[in-house]
Formats: structure tokens, C-alpha cells, sequence
């Protein structure tokens, strides 16, 4: 209740200012601001609840509201970046007219009505900005692309050159996406035919009860080497994260809680260890030396990792290769700069002394299933022997 009345606080302030800068600054006619005044009230409810979808409202049947209050929030943003910009604009205009013409006499001739003017125009510029953006980007994140990625590894045994490794992390079904949106993404995974498959956590946002039965199509995920998973941070948010894991289990993905597996080939042997995310907390906290325990001197290890922070921990115990997601390239545009303060790297394959890592994009989108400028991807890396 308390998160609800906080989110429910937020959003009130939000949709205020809203009004504020897109209703009453433009001077719109009545009829225009009561429309416009009824889209935010209408749009401010749904926001709200569709902070609940997943966790108290059942995705069966609230999940138009968790996809039309999520993607309300991508137009804000949207929105409120505009409004900024317009906000900058009308300050320097009004510095630059008093610096031609000294201070504006306060007897009624000044030129308000042109300026209201003005600023009706690059507000309905600004929304119809907004919506297209946001449009763009709703039917970009629902279509992931494959992105193939071949990775050298110096010390890889001849038995894994050319083995291809699907990766897909971050999913989020749940609030503003289901079971079809996971089938795609499985039918999208078979048409690689990779020899490994590895899920990179965040697979949904919700609790097990209500979200559970969305992941239903992991169960057809098949590959040679086996399908292997490790948590992220959204499977502590909503629920019991080994509720979640051993949920997985059930679809035949084998969840590496802080451990590993000896994966053969043509009689050659590599490591794929996994962690638990990176800011978990007992009795779930990230163990990697446990999870690289006993693992013979010379094997190449891979590691999965949710989070690219992981990275100078493998780093010190001689990780090979770090699978990672998390970041989502900052999904909507110009968010990545701020993703990248808190990562050491944001998207594709980077090097780090005898370290590499390849961080994921992501398959799906947290809250808004939006994306701008950041495709949805589902990774295939092809393993080589080389420096």
C-alpha cells in the first residue's frame, strides 16, 4: 500500500505538471484543455495501475493496462524532454529581445499573443514529437533482431571452434507482454540452431502466481549443449527468486545458482559457470569463487552474469568470457550515457585484460515496452580458437 500511495504521489505530480505546461502555458480554448485535461486524468489511472499488473492485478486480463500505462510513461519522458527544450528556447528569446530593445513597458502593447502563440504551435509540434517517438519505438521493441557475434577465445579446445551460443536476457513478460511474445522469441532462438543456450535473468516482472505461466514456451527451447539460466535483478523484485528459478526448472531450464557445469564436445572440455545477480542479498548474494570452484587449471570458462558489474571479479579469477544483459543499451534514447555511470560497458562485445564480455541489449524492455535507438536482440555468439 505504501508504494502504491508513493507511486500514486509521483504520478499525480507528474500529470499536474503536465497540465501546467501543455494545458494552461498554451492558453488552449476550453473545449481543447478539458480534452486534453481528460487524456491526462484517464492516462494518470491507468499509469497507476499498471504499476500493479503482475504482482496484484492478473496479466489475463489487465495486461492492455499495464501496456497502455507503461507506454504512457515512454511519452512523458518524451514529453518532458521537449518541455525542457521549449523552456531553454523561450529563455533565451526573452534574453535576447530585452538585449535588443531594453525592458518591455508593462502597459498591455507588449507581444504576449505572439508569443502564445508560438508556444501553442511548439507544443502541439512537441506532443505529435512524442507520440510518433514513442510509436516508432513500440513497434521496434517487438521485433528483436539477431545479432551474430563471433568471439575468439585463446585457450578454446578444437572441439568448440564454431559453437554458437544463443544469448536471451531480459525479457520482462509479464506487465505489457506474454506468452506470445516469449513463443516468437523461442521460434526466433530454434531458427539458429545453437549448440548452448543461456538466459541472462529479468525473464519476467511479476510474481510466479500471475506471470508463471507467461515463460510456458522456454519449455521448447532445445540445443545440444543444454539450456542454462541465472537470476537477475527482477526476480527478487516481485517474488522469491528460487520461486522463480525453480520455476524454470520445470521448463527445463537448469538454473546455475552460484556454480557450475563441465560442458563436452568431440571430447574437449569448457566451463559454463553462473551467479546469482549482483544485488542479491543473502542467502542469494553472488558467490562467484564458489561458483568457479573446482574447475580444473587450463578449462576456459564462461561465465553468466546478469549484471556487466560482475566484470573485475571474473577479471581477478581469470574468466574467460562473461555473458551479461542488464543494460538494455539504455532502450530509450538519450538514456544510455546514464546507464553507462553505473556499467562498465553497456552493449556488445569489449575486452578487458585477458577478460572479454559481451553484454546483451536485451530481448525484451523493463517498464515500457518501448525502444528507441536500442533494438532488441537475441545474440548468437560464435566461439573460435585465436588470440
Amino acid at each position: 500500500m505504501l508504494r502504491l500511495l508513493v507511486v500514486g504521489i509521483f504520478l499525480a505530480l507528474l500529470t499536474y505538471l503536465l497540465h501546467r505546461r501543455l494545458v494552461r502555458a498554451p492558453g488552449l480554448p476550453r473545449p481543447a484543455a478539458l480534452a486534453a485535461d481528460l487524456v491526462l486524468v484517464a492516462m494518470f489511472v491507468l499509469t497507476l495501475g499498471a504499476a500493479e499488473v503482475g504482482t496484484v492485478l492478473d496479466p489475463a486480463w489487465a495486461r492492455p493496462i499495464g501496456f497502455l500505462g507503461w507506454t504512457w510513461l515512454a511519452v512523458v519522458l518524451y514529453l518532458m524532454l521537449g518541455l525542457l527544450l521549449i523552456g531553454v528556447g523561450l529563455l533565451i528569446t526573452r534574453i535576447v529581445r530585452r538585449g535588443r530593445s531594453g525592458p518591455t513597458p508593462d502597459d498591455g502593447t507588449s507581444d504576449a499573443a505572439p508569443a502564445r502563440r508560438g508556444l501553442r504551435i511548439a507544443t502541439a509540434a512537441l506532443v505529435v514529437a512524442a507520440l510518433a517517438a514513442v510509436g516508432y519505438g513500440t513497434v521496434e521493441a517487438d521485433r528483436p533482431q539477431i545479432v551474430t557475434v563471433p568471439v575468439a577465445l585463446q585457450d578454446l579446445p578444437d572441439g568448440f571452434d564454431g559453437v554458437r551460443v544463443a544469448l536471451v536476457t531480459d525479457l520482462h513478460v509479464g506487465p505489457a507482454r506474454g506468452a506470445e511474445f516469449v513463443q516468437r522469441v523461442v521460434d526466433l532462438v530454434a531458427e539458429q540452431q545453437p549448440d548452448l543456450i543461456v538466459l541472462g535473468g529479468d525473464l519476467a516482472d511479476g510474481t510466479v502466481e500471475l506471470v508463471g505461466s507467461d515463460l510456458e514456451p522456454l519449455r521448447r527451447l532445445q540445443a545440444p549443449l543444454g539450456v542454462y539460466g541465472v537470476s537477475g535483478n527482477h526476480e527478487y523484485y516481485s517474488d522469491d527468486a528460487e520461486s522463480w528459478l525453480d520455476r524454470w526448472e520445470t521448463l527445463g531450464v537448469r538454473a546455475l545458482r552460484n556454480e557450475h557445469v563441465l560442458l563436452e564436445r568431440d571430447g574437449d572440455v569448457v566451463a559454463l559457470a553462473g551467479v546469482h545477480d549482483y544485488t542479491a542479498t543473502e542467502p542469494h548474494h553472488p558467490d562467484m569463487p564458489a561458483a568457479l570452484d573446482g574447475i580444473a587449471d587450463g578449462t576456459p570458462v564462461i561465465l553468466a552474469a546478469h549484471q556487466p558489474r560482475h566484470l573485475d571479479e571474473a577479471r581477478e579469477l581469470g574468466v574467460d568470457l562473461q555473458l551479461s544483459g542488464h543494460t538494455h543499451g539504455g532502450q530509450m534514447w538519450p538514456l544510455r550515457p546514464f546507464v553507462s555511470l553505473a556499467n562498465p560497458t553497456v552493449t556488445g562485445l569489449d575486452r578487458f585484460g585477458d577478460t572479454q564480455i559481451y553484454t546483451s541489449q536485451g530481448t525484451g524492455a523493463w517498464g515500457p515496452p518501448v525502444r528507441v535507438g536500442t533494438p532488441p536482440e537475441i545474440s548468437v555468439l560464435e566461439l573460435t580458437t585465436g588470440n
